[in-house]
């Protein structure tokens, strides 16, 4: 680690040119390396911009349908790890899956903040 730092210092107050221009392509590599390539949109955040809503299933939906990728990515993402818990209720519960489907929209729809979306029986979006 020491001899790392006493090279990084060299970089640093390196006169030469050579030093320099290593010293910036090791800064600029490691800011490459610590940016993230794309910020990843949120569930809140899609639901404030009205992108998704809970679906009438138990599942969230895409409000608008668009091709927006990372919000169909993220609603693939959210929709399976609710499909594995509901199963998981179901078989420890011994009920119908549907049901627990059911019953996780009714909780969804009522924790629903008011402006957000939610599926009505008729599979129609509308605002809480």
């Amino acid at each position: 680690m020491r001899n790392h730092l006493n090279f990084l210092r060299f970089l640093v107050f390196a006169r030469n040119k050579s030093g320099l221009i290593l010293f910036r392509r090791l800064v600029l590599s490691v800011l490459v390396f610590l940016t993230p390539i794309s910020v990843a949109i949120t569930l809140q955040e899609a639901k404030q911009q009205g992108l998704v809503g809970e679906q009438n299933d138990g599942y969230l939906g895409m409000v608008v349908d668009d091709d927006n990728t990372e919000v169909r990515n993220l609603i693939q993402q959210v929709n399976d790890a609710r499909r594995e818990r509901y199963q998981q209720i179901s078989q420890k519960n011994n009920i119908d899956l549907e049901q627990v489907q059911r019953l996780a929209f009714e909780q969804a729809a009522e924790a629903t903040a008011n402006g957000f979306f939610i599926q009505n029986e008729q599979g129609r979006w509308t605002q809480k």
